[in-house]
């Protein structure tokens, strides 16, 4: 990390640095990198600890010397440490100080990437597009909160050429700390769904909340909207140039959409004059939003329509988002790192356009707020337009999808359960050749599990 040496470090977050008798040449020496997981150590690395509910990274500190680490963060004194460390009040506090003063001195873009549905799909699908040209730094999975962000930023080292961010907010304030610390020179913004009503209200509280990053953008700032979003069509910027996407006619745009089976999706996108055939190797309309997206950042690069087009056609996923396993003759959708009720209308709409057998395995959509049972209830809607031939849920909330489905005599065959093992137990030995398994909840469910189940009985 350039010009991050131990002394200025120690400015940056308004800290004492004690230094070993006889190693004081050190505090001139530049960390390489700063993480808060001791495992993940490099030589010349600073060390962060953090004071979690069950686990103090502070008992890691010698293992981080150990392994290599040049200094370390701590809250309090140690008692004759290996190396030399920084003492702050806030270790968390102290990241976000940091990244913050790395960022500044950054001469390359960055991209945020923010909205209430797609945002580590699109993440991965602009890192995708700008690889063909660019060595990029993208965020980890989806590490966008105010820790994972700054760590991210604190991993972008003198080769990378453009970094891409994932931004997540839950709360108003979270996305102006967000911002402040990305500056981001580019900003992507995927929707305005219903996610974290609990604390936004509604979805005009929710584009308040994420706007908020326009704040933090230079003047010169580019701001791509999904152009379909009533919300975000009339979304005001601080003067930044806006550009718009969709399937409507936009600069950027789609036609002649049309589902691959469940691994792909057929389009032809415009951007500008030219226009091209892809095939995205990613299902359903969503992913051809998040590609036109991808292509927008693409084309602001300076990429040509060809390198854009292998970009979309290279695109991959993550376990959890959308990521399609094929056992045998069983094909399973992993979504099950989260949901809401956009992102679970979506899925659905992949699993009914596969052949042979479809099987719903959903669970409770979190921090919906006051009309969360009325949203997991018009689930059941989603499900009887697909014609999805077994719906099994699992959850307080979820039991909503299923009196919708019994209240209209829905062909669906559906269960409801209140713990996984239950659920499991039934639904284990249904599943034959050729069947279609949709796994979609939010996080706290952990459907992992159900993921891991399935794939043990077929394989």
């Amino acid at each position: 990390m350039k010009n991050m040496t131990l002394a200025y470090v120690a400015q940056v977050v308004d800290g004492q640095l004690i230094i070993p008798e006889g190693k004081e040449a050190l505090k001139d020496k530049e960390i390489q990198g700063a993480v808060n997981d001791n495992r993940k150590i490099e030589k010349d690395f600073l060390f962060i600890p953090m004071v979690g509910a069950r686990v103090d990274g502070h008992d890691f500190i010698e293992d981080a010397f150990s392994k290599g680490a040049l200094a370390s963060l701590s809250e309090r004194r140690l008692n004759n440490p290996s190396g030399p460390y920084i003492i702050v009040e806030d270790t968390k506090i102290a990241l976000k100080q940091i990244a913050t003063a790395y960022r500044m001195q950054l001469k390359i873009p960055v991209i945020g990437v923010i909205g209430s549905v797609g945002k580590t799909s699109t993440k991965e699908m602009i890192t995708s597009v700008l690889e063909t040209k660019y060595k990029v730094l993208k965020t980890e999975g989806n590490f966008n909160n105010e820790i994972g962000l700054p760590l991210t930023i604190c991993r972008i080292k003198p080769e990378h050429q453009v970094a891409v961010v994932e931004m997540g907010i839950s709360d108003f304030g979270e996305m102006h700390r967000l911002g402040d610390i990305a500056k981001p020179d580019y900003v992507v913004m995927t929707n305005i769904g219903q996610c974290h009503l609990e604390f936004l209200k509604d979805r005009d509280g929710i584009l308040r909340a994420k706007t908020e990053v326009f704040e933090h953008m230079p003047s010169n700032g580019v701001v791509i909207l999904n152009g379909d979003d009533d919300k975000l069509i009339g979304a005001e910027t601080f003067g930044q140039k806006k550009i718009f996407y969709g399937l409507n006619g936009q600069e950027i745009s789609a036609t002649d959409v049309e589902a691959d089976g469940i691994t792909g999706t057929k389009a032809v996108i415009t951007i500008g004059s030219d226009s091209f055939e892809v095939i995205i190797p990613l299902p359903g309309t969503h992913n051809v939003m998040n590609g036109l997206a991808a292509a927008a950042v693409g084309r602001e690069l300076g990429l040509s329509v060809s390198d854009i087009k292998r970009g979309l056609e290279n695109a991959g996923t993550i376990a959890g988002r959308n990521n399609i396993i094929k056992v045998r003759e069983v094909t399973i959708i992993d979504d099950c790192y989260n949901a809401n009720p956009v992102s679970m209308k979506a899925s659905i709409q992949v699993l009914g356009k596969a052949s042979g057998r479809t099987i719903a395995v959903l669970g409770d959509m979190g921090e919906l707020g006051s009309d969360e049972r009325k949203l997991h209830y018009e689930i059941g809607q989603s499900l009887e337009e697909n014609h999805i031939g077994y719906v099994f849920t699992v959850g307080e909330l979820s039991e909503e999808i299923n009196k919708s489905l019994s209240q209209k005599n829905s062909s669906c065959m559906a269960h409801h359960y209140k713990t996984v093992e239950g659920m499991l137990e039934d639904l284990i030995p249904i599943i034959r050749s050729g069947d279609t398994i949709l796994v979609k909840a939010s996080h706290f469910m952990n459907f992992s599990t159900v993921v891991e189940a399935i794939k043990n009985k077929v394989g």
